[in-house]
């Protein structure tokens, strides 16, 4: 079976960290995009369309929380795992009652992330099919075949 690849939006204000993550995402074969901050992961979500955003909580300016608030607001179906250090896990479980897939403690490990990565990209593609059903079955009922 051919694998697709996910299209990742890695969202964090420390440039070293997305580069080193965004380098492991794509040995793995994903499609990876980045940004550095809440505001501009809402461009990129505006210019691409993205499977899974991996998002940092603590961030100047616009924090992963309020980006995630926006992220569902206007991308709803697209999933986001929140990236949290160890004493922000409150927020992260704060985050997942707001939309969030789940989350991932930094440091992130490999093996850990492609497993969250996978059950991301699987329910957003799970929601998208339940949505072209529900389409399908109203343009049918439209057209008196129900």
């Amino acid at each position: 079976m051919i694998r697709i690849p996910a299209k990742v939006l890695i969202v964090d204000d420390e440039k070293d960290f997305v580069e080193m993550f965004s380098l492991r995402l794509k040995e793995t074969g994903e499609k990876v995009f980045t940004a550095h901050s809440g505001q501009e992961c809402l461009e990129k979500l505006a210019q691409e369309r993205i499977d899974v955003v991996v998002l940092d909580i603590k961030m100047p300016g616009m924090d992963g929380v309020e980006t995630l608030k926006e992220i569902k607001k206007r991308y709803p179906i697209v999933e986001v795992i929140l990236l949290t250090g160890h004493g922000a896990i409150e927020t992260a479980v704060e985050g997942m009652k707001l939309g969030a897939y789940d989350y991932l403690l930094k440091p992130a490990d490999a093996t850990e992330m492609a497993k969250k990565l996978e059950g991301a990209r699987k329910r957003k593609d799970e929601h998208e099919e339940r949505i072209r059903m529900a389409e399908q079955k109203s343009l049918l009922r439209r057209g008196g075949n129900i």
